[in-house]
């Protein structure tokens, strides 16, 4: 089984925090569309007859698009690789792209799940991040989009200056007021080269306060666990049969493809992206060349890739897969690189109800696994 990511690079206007690749300007929407038509085309015979059960609009916005527009991206993938019967169809969207008319135009496609770029459902906050919608079209377009759509994931960020954590708490509980199935929540980062980078160095925004960012973490544990919603992914929570098939493929190291500018590949040998500019994509593409660049991985690199998704994930990762497919080396290397995270009650080994032994983040180590994973790795 495979996926498809397509990357629409367009936006209304730019959030203070994203470094997404997107460029602001529509004007050249329709050679975008033709472009990834064709680099559908090209890459026909890149997932070696493995079967595409996932298919993902990502950006940028990609609720930018019409419905017909949509459609004919959705036919192209159709077309040209086999698809299960059933496939997982996921738009981002932002709030302020779904009218009531847009909305059950989508819920007549073959679009099934709707992951809506909500952040916040405070005025304050929309404005500090520069977000297109407010908070009154972040509620309307949840009410509608749930009679319509099962499968509904809702985006909030954490960590914003001046957002306390009764305001966190609000924010969480208005979004399962509407009946939503899966929330990822992501830590607002200050990313190089981006407005909030620097707004925060000119002294106008306040900077991102990491201990109160890990403060809000938690409460948000603790709010979805309440609401039954398992935490099944750092940065993901979804109710029982509701987690990102997706986002799951990317964590369970399954091959994936990426159509579009910036978007990124993954067969199980190498990696590879394209290039980060809509006008060099375009041009590429026309001249039927992939303006793609590709890294082929070691075993480290599969290796530490492993466990940084693993300890991300509920899954955990397999002693006996690293000693089956690394060697006794790199798990002695785990082992002893681990034992003190483990003293500290961050890492954990779990032995499953089929005697698999897995190493795992407990609940005191979640917002620190980065870190920790990368002190796991191993140097090429």
């Amino acid at each position: 089984m495979s996926g498809i990511y397509i990357h629409i690079p367009f936006c209304k206007q730019a959030c203070f925090y994203c470094d997404f690749h997107f460029s602001t300007s529509l004007k050249k929407k329709e050679e975008m569309i033709s472009s990834l038509v064709k680099e559908i085309e090209i890459r026909k015979d890149e997932l070696e007859n493995k079967i595409v059960e996932t298919i993902y609009f990502g950006g940028g916005t990609p609720s930018v698009l019409n419905i017909s527009e949509i459609q004919v991206l959705i036919d192209a993938v159709y077309n040209n690789f086999e698809v299960v019967e059933n496939p997982e169809i996921t738009l981002e969207a932002n709030p302020d792209d779904l009218s009531e008319e847009k909305i059950i135009e989508l819920s007549k496609s073959p679009i099934n799940r709707l992951s809506i770029g909500v952040q916040s459902f405070f005025e304050k906050d929309l404005k500090l991040m520069n977000r297109a919608h407010n908070s009154e079209e972040a509620k309307n377009c949840l009410q509608i989009a749930s009679q319509y759509f099962t499968n509904i994931s809702v985006d909030l960020i954490y960590g914003i200056p001046d957002c306390t954590n009764e305001e966190w708490r609000e924010n969480i509980q208005t979004a399962l007021s509407f009946g939503i199935p899966h929330i990822s929540s992501y830590a607002l980062t200050v990313e190089p080269k981006t407005a909030l980078e620097t707004l925060i160095a000119k002294g106008k925004i306040k900077n991102v306060d990491e201990e109160k960012a890990q403060e809000q973490f938690y409460v948000l544990i603790e709010e979805l666990e309440k609401a039954n919603f398992i935490h099944y992914e750092l940065s993901n929570f979804g109710k029982e049969n509701f987690f990102s098939k997706n986002n799951s493929s990317y964590w369970l190291g399954k091959s994936y493809l990426g159509i579009g500018p910036s978007a990124h590949s993954f067969d199980g040998k190498q990696r590879s992206w394209n290039v980060r500019n809509n006008a060099k994509y375009i041009k590429s593409i026309q001249e039927n060349n992939l303006p793609v660049e590709r890294e082929i991985l070691s075993k480290t690199d599969n290796y530490n890739e492993y466990i940084m998704t693993g300890l991300r994930t509920i899954w955990g990762v397999s002693l006996d897969k690293i000693k089956n497919d690394f060697g006794e080396k790199h798990l002695q290397y785990l082992e002893n690189q681990s034992k003190k995270y483990i003293e500290q009650e961050l890492l954990e080994i779990k032995i499953t109800s089929t005697g698999i032994k897995k190493l795992s983040t407990t609940k005191k180590g979640k917002f620190l696994v980065d870190g920790i994973a990368s002190d796991l790795f191993m140097l090429n």
